[in-house]
């Protein structure tokens, strides 16, 4: 059970040529305090049971030190490893692959209380979006 709750190294959005392409094509959703840039596909081949790829990003612009930088980042993260498993799920069963980014926009750092609950809203929307989608 422990296993459900991770946030893999299959599961992060690394690959330089799947990014680009995610800005270039992707669908943008803009949610205060997150700008979330996602792109859906059908699945080919093995995916190591993780239909999702996640990332997140912090402007330099607006927090100057890496330490606020990677804050919110791992505050991101563990919202987002907590709450995936309905959306995993709902595209596990359409047989769907979602690449998302989160870019976060405000300019004063986040309660992790904030980040859960817009989290919770965001992964919401999303799921309406993939019930559109096919």
């Amino acid at each position: 059970m422990a296993k459900q709750f991770t946030l893999g190294k299959n599961e992060r959005l690394k690959s330089r040529k799947s990014i680009e392409q995610l800005f270039n094509e992707g669908k943008k959703i803009n949610l205060s305090p997150y700008l979330i840039y996602f792109i859906s596909s059908p699945i080919t081949g093995d995916l190591n049971g993780f239909p999702i790829q996640f990332g997140v990003g912090v402007a330099t612009r607006n927090f100057k030190k890496a330490v606020d930088r990677n804050r919110i980042k791992r505050v991101t993260k563990e919202a987002y490893r907590l709450q995936k498993i309905p959306l995993q799920e709902k595209l596990q069963k359409k047989n769907i692959r979602l690449n998302l980014f989160f870019i976060y926009t405000a300019k004063e750092l986040p309660e992790y209380n904030e980040v859960y609950k817009q989290m919770e809203v965001v992964l919401k929307k999303i799921e309406t979006i993939i019930d559109e989608i096919r």
